[in-house]
C-alpha cells in the first residue's frame, strides 16, 4: 500500500518535500488533476516516474515552477513566451520552448526533449506551487496515471490503479476528489517565433 497523508495535515508540506529531497515520487494535486512528480533534477527520480507510469521514455514530461524567475533559469526566454506568461500564468498553460544550455541549472533526463526543448509552466495549485518554492527547483508534473488509462480525479479510482503494480510512488497527497478540468493547453514556440497549439485544453488562447 502507497503510504498516503491527507491534504490538511500539518506535517503534509514536510513529509513531501523529504520524499522529493531523497528522490523519490509523489502524488499531488494540481489544478487540471492528481499529478506525479519528482525533483527535475533528479535522473533517478524521472526515469522512476517513467516506470511508475510505464510512459515511453521518447515522451518528455512537463515540470512547473512557483515562479516565472524559477523557469527563466532553465529556459532561453523570449517575448513570446513572456506575453504568454502575463496574460495566462500562473494556470493551466503549459509552454515547450527551448533550454538554456549555459545555465548552471540542469535538468534530468527525461524531461528534456531530443530537441533541446522542454514543457513548463507557472502552476496555479497552491500546494504544487509552495512545494516547488521549498524545493527551490521545478518539480515533475504529469498526470498520476497509468499511460493510456483516464487523468485521475478520483482519489480511489487511483489508489487502486496503482494495486499490485511493482513501480508505485512513495507517497499520495490525499485532496480528496478533485474537479473535473481539462489538462493543460500545450503550446511551442516555433523557431520563427510563431506559436503552434499542440494540445487544446482548459485554457483557449487570445490573439498573441
Amino acid at each position: 500500500m502507497i503510504p498516503t497523508i491527507p491534504y490538511a495535515d500539518s506535517t503534509v508540506f514536510d513529509r513531501a518535500y523529504y520524499v522529493l529531497q531523497k528522490g523519490g515520487t509523489l502524488i499531488y494535486p494540481t489544478e487540471t488533476c492528481y499529478g506525479l512528480g519528482c525533483d527535475s533534477r533528479n535522473d533517478t527520480a524521472v526515469a522512476q516516474v517513467f516506470s511508475i507510469k510505464e510512459r515511453d521514455p521518447g515522451k518528455p514530461v512537463l515540470i512547473i515552477a512557483h515562479s516565472v524567475a524559477v523557469l527563466r533559469e532553465y529556459v532561453e526566454w523570449n517575448e513570446i513566451i513572456e506575453r504568454l506568461a502575463e496574460t495566462y500564468w500562473p494556470g493551466p498553460l503549459t509552454i515547450i520552448s527551448t533550454i538554456k544550455n549555459n545555465s548552471p541549472f540542469k535538468l534530468a533526463k527525461g524531461v528534456i526533449g531530443s530537441d533541446d526543448t522542454v514543457a513548463f509552466r507557472v502552476t496555479s495549485h497552491p500546494f504544487a506551487a509552495r512545494l516547488t518554492e521549498m524545493l527551490g527547483a521545478p518539480i515533475v508534473s504529469t498526470s498520476a496515471n497509468i499511460s493510456s488509462h483516464a487523468n485521475p480525479y478520483d482519489i480511489e479510482y487511483m489508489r487502486s490503479s496503482f494495486e499490485g503494480r511493482e513501480q508505485i510512488p512513495d507517497l499520495i497527497i490525499d485532496a480528496g476528489n478533485l474537479p473535473h478540468h481539462s489538462p493543460s493547453t500545450i503550446v511551442k514556440i516555433l523557431h520563427d517565433g510563431s506559436v503552434e497549439i499542440v494540445r487544446q485544453g482548459e485554457i483557449i488562447l487570445g490573439k498573441i
